[in-house]
């Protein structure tokens, strides 16, 4: 028992690592503020382009959202990172996770964003049309805002989705909070850093999920 707690819970082993591990928690919330404002606006300039007239268009942004949804986010990271060379595309780690998670995190808000605007009866947008709005004061104004309001547990839910995602950029090198953990864990031939970090992510989404969670039972009731 002493064995195991000293390879997974070694305090000294985690004081000496948390600086590195902090510095990797750095790298990872600065993904997560590039990515989940861009995944946010994506996914909803897809959500309001699959609604407009162009039967082209939709079926275009109808094949973007099953691919990327279908597409396991670590195959679409390697395809890029390792593919765009080919292309003559060059990008940094940090660039080439951020693109892979918009367009992973953008198909899936989207859809999110399609039910809630689905979930607004036409009704209200008949409504906002005869008082004088226009379209698009119609939707930043009525629509879209119901629309949130309505998924808005289920925003959350994959907002915390992509903040898991991020340790995939371990991948490429990037150092972010899991790559840190693990470059202490080859140095110091013990595991308590991948624990730290497992506490890190503990302590940021845990109260994020209970959040999403009375969000739901609010909506609910």
């Amino acid at each position: 028992m002493d064995a195991i707690l000293q390879q997974f819970f070694n305090l000294d082993i985690m004081r000496q690592a948390a600086p590195l591990v902090l510095r990797g928690l750095g790298m990872t919330l600065l993904v997560c503020a590039a990515v989940i404002p861009l995944g946010l606006t994506g996914g909803l300039l897809v959500a309001l382009g699959s609604r407009l007239h162009s039967k082209v268009l939709r079926t275009l942004l109808a094949g973007f959202i099953d691919v990327l949804r279908a597409l396991p986010p670590l195959v679409l990271l390697i395809a890029i990172s390792a593919g765009l060379p080919f292309a003559g595309i060059r990008l940094s780690p940090f660039a080439c996770v951020c693109l892979a998670l918009f367009l992973n995190s953008s198909a899936y808000y989207g859809e999110v964003y399609r039910a809630g605007l689905d979930s607004v009866s036409h009704g209200q947008w008949e409504a906002a049309r005869s008082t004088g709005l226009g379209a698009l004061q119609t939707l930043a104004y009525v629509m879209v805002p119901q629309a949130v309001r309505n998924v808005l547990p289920d925003l959350v839910s994959n907002t915390v989705e992509v903040v898991k995602l991020t340790s995939l950029a371990s991948v490429v090198a990037l150092p972010e909070m899991l790559y840190s953990a693990d470059m202490a864990r080859s140095v110091t031939f013990n595991s308590s850093p991948i624990v730290l970090a497992a506490l890190i992510y503990l302590a940021l989404l845990w109260p994020v999920v209970r959040l999403m969670s009375r969000l739901e039972h609010r909506l609910g009731t």
